[in-house]
């Protein structure tokens, strides 16, 4: 084959005269070889990439043998191009190494010819842009999911709604569905935990949907699903599936529940922005019929789950519950409080549901780290209550119920009447008990020794005033119930 222009000719015969010394110095893999693709010469970086020997190279080793066998029809192709004296650039191509293992190469082939003009074969400089490729195909992804779910991102699924949005998809339905009480997930163990109940949600919905469905984060608790060829009753078939599978699937806390709402586009002449508000407003109907029920679910899945962390017996709680109205008859509560001390003393401590049970029963001292983690269940108890109706009542005594009378407690650091009344009285009951009957972490001490140490953090830790009474209504006990005998 004679190459048509001499100026060529000669630039590359020049390139010829550079040195192979020169050659194997390069970090670039370069390769040379005949008319069929046959490896005349590999420098060393070849080797190391390829996984050759340098004896491979030399033993008739095609080049095509380099590249994923997908990709031999093309490279052949172009290699002919190329010999024809045409400029390819860069070429991006599927490799492999000797042990099967794939990579990604940029090749950039060109001629070699002999003295005469004649082409008698090529020289290749090959790049590994594995890592490269990788980094595009992450961002790539990135730009068309969601990070937290794997799921299509907002803007890949209006995009994807406007390609499906055509006569030849009709019906098309969309569904949207908003995860139930996140907020109180949120407020009440984390962001963490939150972020476990929307994956736990995307996972139902992957679950549940068909292979040609486009499913969708479209924001916070919010998912978006378009359904072609989908008819009406299709669409609730499969919601009715979304709704069995939360129910199969609902973790150990908190119950998974997603509400739903649909719509289905029949006719070309309807916007489907108006089906997906149509789909909005009856997935906000379902949600708001379903909160009550949501959220007392959900409350009385974290009470379950605090008896069965709680250490206390029954009959234990029921003696808290007994002492504890006594003290607060004394102190002329009213019905409604002596009602809410009630309570409280059942879920005071549900914040510490969060809380590890090693760390909950150590009985060595904790840590200043779970210390920390451990101060923080009153707040957590808190987020929990605020949000039930049957328990908002005893939120802010629970978020107080560690707070000190001389304001050094916590979370708040709140003093003296600042803290809930009956706050104060289930400090007092609760630190007695804990002196007369013992902890995991601290010996029982004797009924007189837990009176002289309520009276010693009296005005500190302890309403003084109802300190004074307690003490009279254990007099009163011990004289007339004998309900605490000696430790």
């Amino acid at each position: 084959m004679k190459h048509s222009n001499a100026q060529d000719t000669t630039e590359h015969r020049e390139a010829g005269k550079i040195s192979t010394e020169f050659v194997e110095m390069l970090p670039e893999v370069v390769i040379k070889t005949d008319t069929e693709g046959t490896i005349k010469y590999a420098n060393k970086v070849a080797s190391e990439l390829f996984g050759y020997s340098r004896e491979d190279f030399c033993s008739r080793l095609n080049i095509f043998k380099l590249l994923a066998p997908e990709e031999t029809d093309r490279a052949k192709d172009n290699l002919g191009k190329v010999l024809s004296g045409k400029k390819l650039g860069i070429v991006e191509y599927k490799a492999q190494k000797r042990d099967g293992a794939e990579l990604s190469v940029a090749i950039n082939m060109s001629c070699i010819f002999d003295g005469k003009g004649n082409t008698v074969g090529a020289v290749g400089i090959i790049v590994d842009i594995t890592e490269r490729k990788r980094a595009e195909l992450a961002i790539e992804y990135l730009s068309f999911h969601d990070k937290l779910t794997g799921l299509y991102n907002r803007a890949y699924f209006e995009e994807e709604l406007k390609r499906l949005d055509t006569s030849r998809q009709l019906p098309l339905s969309i569904v949207i569905g908003d995860v139930d009480s996140l907020k109180l997930v949120n407020d009440a163990f984390g962001y963490k935990e939150g972020d476990e109940l929307i994956i736990g949600a995307a996972n139902v919905l992957k679950y549940s949907c068909r292979d040609e469905d486009i499913i969708a984060r479209w924001g916070g608790d919010e998912f978006m699903v378009v359904l072609p060829k989908t008819r009406h009753s299709d669409v609730v078939e499969i919601i009715s599936r979304i709704e069995k599978t939360c129910k199969k699937i609902s973790p150990q806390k908190i119950p998974l529940s997603i509400s739903l709402g649909f719509s289905v586009k029949n006719k070309s002449t309807q916007k489907v922005c108006d089906v997906i508000k149509e789909a909005e407003v009856r997935m906000q109907k379902r949600k708001l019929l379903k909160s009550k029920n949501i959220s007392s679910s959900i409350i009385a899945s974290l009470e379950k789950l605090l008896l069965e962390k709680n250490r206390e017996t029954k009959d234990h709680i029921e003696y808290l519950t007994s002492t504890a109205l006594k003290l607060g008859k004394a102190a002329k509560l009213s019905g409604s409080e002596l009602n809410k001390l009630s309570l409280l003393i059942n879920i005071h401590d549900i914040g510490e549901i969060v809380i590890r049970d090693s760390i909950l029963t150590k009985k060595r001292k904790l840590t200043k780290k779970e210390w920390k983690i451990i101060k923080k269940h009153p707040e957590v108890g808190y987020n929990i209550t605020k949000l039930s109706s049957k328990l908002a009542p005893v939120a802010e005594a629970i978020l107080s119920h560690h707070e000190w009378w001389d304001g050094t407690g916590y979370p708040r650091g709140l003093k003296g009447n600042e803290i809930p009344k009956i706050s104060r009285i289930i400090t007092i009951v609760s630190a007695y008990d804990a002196m007369v009957n013992g902890r995991v972490y601290k010996e029982a001490v004797s009924k007189g020794e837990a009176i002289e140490e309520l009276e010693r953090y009296s005005g500190k830790q302890f309403d003084p005033k109802l300190v004074n009474t307690f003490i009279k209504v254990l007099d009163y006990k011990y004289k007339e119930m004998s309900l605490f005998p000696d430790a």
